[in-house]
């Protein structure tokens, strides 16, 4: 039986990430069968999101206003601005509440046989907010992947001759991680980045 509305609800739950075909069957199935408790209002949050969400022009985040509430910040320490590749990346440092500085969202990184290169990230706007007199320090929060490590060196070749600090997140052994259960990557990227206790 084909319903073509039930069907198009389907094949858009399919392409949210981690649903496939069957998942997004079964989750339209439980959404029909709750129409007023979850469907509704599941639908009204995401009408509401789409009108009201917006992209900051000064860091790339993602808010209702523009500027974010995060730039607007006053409180937040202006010296300091954290590179990173995509919005959920800064949600992760915000949940750690252990960065008080400023955010700048590249949107991806760079990758030839994607066919991302500097013009479709926003590299040139994180030149120009490097220029700025009061920036101290850019910290490089990119992924520890190769396109990650691409994009950030790529980056701080860039951004030298800035007259900025230019930092990287460090690498090597997770808190709570056991040596025999690593990686060989990451051992060795930890045993570069030691340091002295």
């Amino acid at each position: 039986m084909s319903i073509p509305e039930i069907e198009r609800l389907v094949d858009l739950l399919a392409k949210l990430p981690g649903l496939g075909p069957r998942s997004a069957r079964r989750t339209a199935l439980y959404l029909i069968k709750r129409p007023g408790q979850i469907m509704q209002p599941l639908a009204d949050a995401l009408g509401g999101a789409a009108a009201a969400i917006c992209t900051c022009s000064a860091c790339g985040n993602i808010d209702s206003v523009d500027p974010c509430r995060i730039c607007e910040d006053m409180g937040r320490d202006r010296g300091v601005i954290c590179v990173i590749e995509d919005v959920a990346d800064l949600w992760a440092l915000e949940r750690t509440a252990s960065f008080g500085g400023l955010y700048h969202v590249l949107g991806g990184t760079l990758s030839a046989l994607d066919g991302v290169g500097p013009d479709d990230l926003r590299i040139g706007a994180l030149v120009d907010r490097a220029r700025d007199p009061g920036l101290q320090e850019v910290i490089l929060a990119t992924n520890a992947t190769v396109a990650g490590q691409t994009t950030a060196h790529y980056i701080s070749e860039r951004l030298d001759g800035c007259g900025v600090k230019i930092s990287r997140l460090a690498h090597g052994v997770p808190v709570g991680g056991e040596l025999d259960y690593l990686d060989d990557g990451t051992l060795t990227a930890a045993l570069k980045s030691r340091r002295e206790v």
